[in-house]
């Protein structure tokens, strides 16, 4: 009987260590196969990034929340892990922030344009780890990774000089010995949260101005893609800090909705910039609202090109297959809806089926790709949850509608047509690479469908009729905030005013007048005579 007894007992021991190396063996792995270790992706070090990466910088380094992972699109597969901020770290790193503006207002506009231009350079010096960075954790290829931190680096620029030219005028005043002045001051401290799409020119845009206009910036990332918000940070931190600055005046806090929430509802924050959904935006948007604050908001677009029967189609299909299929569909100037005249639909619906067949398909930091993964897997959900929808309200499957057979969030670029204008999904901003073709017959008719969607970010007509280019930029024509003729809907310059109206929320970053959302004016009057006149020429005497 004893004997029975000790060698059940031994089973069990031995059953149990069996089973305790098991359960270690995944964490050993996981550790061992993140990609960060891997030689070719050597590029992710060069960085400053580790295994284990600090997701709060507010001068200096921290990170006590939860530990997130950030996997790859094309495999995902883990590289490397950030640590994000608590509500504790939240606030200390406003408070700093606060602090440091004390200071940086103080500083002569000119004076924190060349600290702008030192940022600039260091982007240079990294712009293709930096940008293989985005490709590898965002998926989008490299050529557009890079292109990503070079509009930084071209913001950057921007706002060099535009630090030298910021400023009100002078108001010719209806009293004599009166001067009639605006004066243009900073909002303090200025909130950024930035989404996955473009998680490296988002932040520049609103940084560099923000900077130069006497704000301090505190930046949240998208959840999913941290390693890029750090690695952008530690560039930054290093200028700051080789300048004796305080590196809380570009501070980042890494985290999710908690962190979100507590910027949309701080006061401190004198102006919140989101970029993300419509619907998260409108939840932004009332809880800033709430409290008399400023906002900024990039939300989403349902673009359209219209090509008409006098269009030049060889513009129109390599811009509508770049416009469509860029980014994986995932920019929120992707074109969405092509209309097109009855009397081309056919022929630039071949041409362009046949051109979506010749795209190359392949890791996203191989050179000659063209067309990368989603996202996420939930968006490849998305993706085949608004083909389903699209067959079932009467469209009709042209090429495309697949999942691909391969690692990663890939699936088949796609175009649908034979949906009405007014479908419900073709009104629904899908963040995929689906492009509803729509058939048209009147100028009238094309214009209105283009308006009839509820965001209004950008849009653009083919066409070689003047008198049309005009009807299309006048009041009657597009009610979008980027309104282009014979170029795609994408691909916006950095020296005009970036946003849109109605659902997209209204907002305006990087060039232009964009500036005058970062400051707070102040009509001032000046009496430098001895007299007292009343304006409107009162009397009270």
């Amino acid at each position: 009987m004893m004997q029975r007894v000790l060698t059940l007992r031994l089973a069990r021991f031995c059953a149990l260590r069996t089973k305790l190396q098991l359960s270690v063996r995944p964490a050993t792995a996981n550790m061992s196969t993140l990609l960060i270790n891997q030689p070719q992706y050597s590029f992710l070090k060069e960085l400053g990034l580790h295994e284990d990466n600090d997701g709060v910088y507010n001068g200096s380094w921290g990170g006590q929340g939860e530990v997130v992972t950030s996997y790859c699109p094309a495999n995902n597969e883990p590289i490397a892990r950030v640590r994000q901020a608590t509500m504790a770290e939240y606030e200390e790193t406003v408070r700093k922030a606060q602090d440091a503006w004390k200071m940086w207002a103080d500083v002569p506009a000119p004076k924190r344009g060349e600290i702008v231009r030192q940022i600039g350079d260091a982007l240079r010096g990294k712009i293709k780890a930096l940008g293989s960075l985005v490709s590898l954790e965002m998926g989008k290829i490299y050529v557009e990774g890079v292109g990503e931190v070079q509009e930084y680096v071209d913001v950057c620029d921007y706002a060099v000089g535009l630090s030298r030219m910021i400023g009100g005028p002078i108001l010719p005043s209806e009293r004599p010995g009166h001067a009639l002045i605006e004066q243009w001051n900073p909002v303090g401290l200025v909130g950024i949260i930035t989404a996955f799409n473009f998680p490296v020119a988002v932040y520049g845009w609103n940084n560099a101005i923000a900077l130069i206009c006497g704000n301090t910036c505190l930046w949240k990332g998208a959840p999913t893609t941290p390693l890029t918000s750090v690695a952008v940070t530690k560039i930054v931190a290093e200028v700051l800090e080789r300048n004796h600055l305080p590196g809380a005046i570009c501070s980042m806090t890494c985290g999710g909705a908690d962190i979100g929430t507590a910027m949309a509802k701080d006061e401190r924050v004198g102006l919140l910039s989101f970029t993300g959904s419509t619907h998260v935006g409108k939840q932004v948007a009332m809880m800033v609202q709430e409290r008399f604050g400023r906002q900024l908001l990039e939300l989403g677009g349902n673009n359209a090109i219209i090509v008409f029967e006098d269009a030049d189609l060889s513009l129109v299909v390599p811009s509508a297959v770049f416009a469509s299929v860029g980014t994986a569909g995932q920019r929120c100037t992707t074109t969405r809806r092509l209309m097109l005249h009855e009397s081309v639909h056919d022929e630039v619906v071949q041409r362009i089926a046949k051109a979506y067949k010749q795209i190359r398909i392949g890791d996203p930091w191989d050179p000659s790709t063209l067309y990368g993964p989603l996202h996420t897997k939930q968006a490849v959900q998305q993706y085949l949850t608004a083909i389903e929808q699209a067959k079932q309200q009467g469209g009709t499957l042209v090429c495309g509608g697949k999942i691909m057979d391969r690692p990663g969030n890939y699936v088949e670029p796609t175009i649908i047509t034979g949906l009405p204008h007014d479908a419900p999904i073709v009104h629904t901003e899908t963040f995929v690479p689906i492009l509803y073709v729509l058939k048209f017959k009147t100028e009238d008719e094309a214009f209105a469908w283009n308006n009839e969607v509820k965001q209004g970010l950008s849009s653009s007509i083919f066409t070689k009729d003047m008198g049309r280019v005009f009807r299309w930029l006048g009041p009657k024509g597009s009610d979008c905030g980027i309104v282009n003729v014979n170029i795609p809907t994408s691909g916006a310059e950095i020296g005009g005013a970036f946003g849109g109206e109605k659902h997209t929320g209204g907002g305006r970053e990087s060039g232009s007048d964009s500036w005058k959302q970062y400051m707070r004016r102040s009509t001032c009057t000046i009496n430098y005579s001895k007299d007292l006149p009343l304006a409107q020429g009162i009397k009270f005497e």
